[in-house]
């Protein structure tokens, strides 16, 4: 029976993190993965592959629609098939890199189900061939999350289909409808739109992005309005048909009413993720879960079992690849006797649609609910000297700071490269930054980012250029 210092089972960005960190601390490490290829949903049907998408879209409108105001005269021509081939070259460039990554630092890999078999043992079952178990002193689950469904929809992958069919429609739909205003389906949904269809968004709540600051969603809402996106908001989808070669959906208020019926060619179910953590031998070692089936952890990863820890989407917390990846190294530095840690005050989340929005810490609301006296300071895109030489105005930037200190507890953003600009202020707010303090940064000229400086400034009501 083969042992371990370390056994990770699931190598999603948190799990294959953990092996890579806990090898790099000394210890001797596993992993078990049940796909045949490493990277979890993210890299091989999530994060990867739609990012590769929207890329490629945004570019094939932009040629269509946004080069000749440039002086750029081109018509583009859609190869889908092309498009997709991209995406999968993509994915298969990660993945393979993600192996060379355990390969390098000497972590064992086995292929199969694993399951918990007792204190100290994983059970790896394949595909094919005999089950084997493997004897460690700690085990991390890192087995991610799942598509969550409707009742009384069957998601098919064909007509029906999930974030991962809509990775991989043959044809581009004519009509979409897309059941869900989140991250993940308005992100597929932009695909598609740019791509020609027409897309109606179903939404249960009153707001797209019901997470982000509320201005933020409703402005955002305009934008992708603007661009072409239908929307129904407090609206409930009850059932989906297949009528001739299309789908008939029937659409109620979400408190109830008459109920109307929308045609589509493909319907698009994201209605969120659910941990996975069934058939992992989870009821039978004894380890707690809580109503919505993620695995309690004491605030420092470990189960209520000695030699069991949690990371990722399985515990409680945003489904984020990043916020994995930070518990990942985390959970592995404090199974080496260090101060393994994660601010999930400073954890940002980005909407990759365009263009995007991303946010960090406490909304207004939030603000608002647990009376915290703030500040807010906001600068738009409009005002910004190379947004409006790259026809980029869209959005603006969002700073929330506390009255009394001028700490930074909260930055929202809808822009042109916003997920990339949101990285500053995280490390500002790491360090405890005040909006003075950001302010008082200097920003190269002419950039996006000055803007985060405007909206520093706009906190104290000093905007240069506002």
């Amino acid at each position: 029976m083969s042992s371990y210092d370390l056994i990770v089972i699931g190598t999603g960005p948190g799990g294959y993190v953990c092996a890579i960190r806990a090898a790099q601390l000394g210890m001797k490490v596993a992993v078990v993965e049940k796909r045949a290829t490493h990277g979890g949903t993210c890299l091989n049907v999530g994060c990867i592959p739609s990012k590769a998408l929207l890329h490629a879209s945004e570019l094939y409108e932009e040629a269509g629609h946004g080069f000749e105001g440039m002086g750029i005269k081109v018509q583009p021509e859609l190869d889908l098939a092309g498009m997709l081939a991209f995406k999968d070259e993509g994915v298969d460039g990660n993945v393979k890199g993600v192996e060379f990554l355990l390969k390098k630092n000497k972590v064992d890999t086995y292929h199969g189900t694993g399951t918990i078999a007792g204190a100290g043992k994983v059970t790896v079952t394949p595909e094919e061939g005999e089950a084997q178990t493997l004897e460690t002193r700690s085990i991390v689950i890192a087995t991610g999350s799942e598509v969550s469904s409707l009742p009384g929809i069957e998601i098919d992958e064909k007509k029906v289909v999930s974030s991962t069919g809509a990775l991989s429609l043959p044809e581009v739909p004519k009509r979409l409808i897309l059941i869900g205003g989140g991250v993940i389906g308005l992100e597929l949904g932009s695909v598609w739109r740019r791509l020609g269809a027409e897309v109606t968004v179903v939404e249960y709540l009153d707001r797209i992005l019901p997470l982000e600051d509320e201005e933020v969603s409703k402005q955002f809402q305009k934008i992708l309005q603007k661009q072409g996106m239908k929307f129904k908001l407090s609206s409930k989808v009850t059932g989906v048909a297949e009528e001739g070669d299309g789908l008939k959906a029937t659409v109620e208020p979400a408190k109830g009413g008459d109920a109307e019926t929308l045609e589509a060619d493909v319907v698009l179910v994201c209605v969120g993720r659910r941990p996975f953590t069934d058939n992992l031998g989870l009821d039978e070692v004894g380890v707690e879960r809580d109503d919505k089936g993620r695995v309690k952890t004491d605030g420092h990863f470990k189960t209520n079992i000695d030699g069991i820890y949690a990371i990722g989407d399985v515990i409680a917390g945003p489904m984020l690849a990043h916020k994995a990846e930070d518990e990942g190294m985390a959970v592995a530095e404090i199974l080496a006797g260090q101060a393994g840690h994660v601010n999930y005050d400073a954890i940002p989340s980005v909407v990759y649609t365009y263009p995007e929005v991303a946010s960090v810490g406490k909304t207004e609301q939030e603000l608002k609910k647990d009376g915290v006296d703030y500040k807010v300071g906001k600068f738009p895109f409009m005002a910004n000297g190379r947004a409006k030489v790259n026809r980029t105005t869209d959005g603006f930037v969002k700073i929330l700071a506390d009255a009394k200190t001028d700490r930074v507890l909260g930055v929202h953003m809808i822009g042109a490269d916003v997920g990339n600009m949101i990285a500053e202020v995280v490390l500002g707010m790491e360090f405890g930054a005040a909006a003075e303090d950001i302010a008082r940064t200097c920003h190269a000229h002419p950039t996006l980012p000055e803007a985060v400086k405007e909206a520093a400034l706009a906190v104290d009501g000093r905007a240069i250029h506002m």
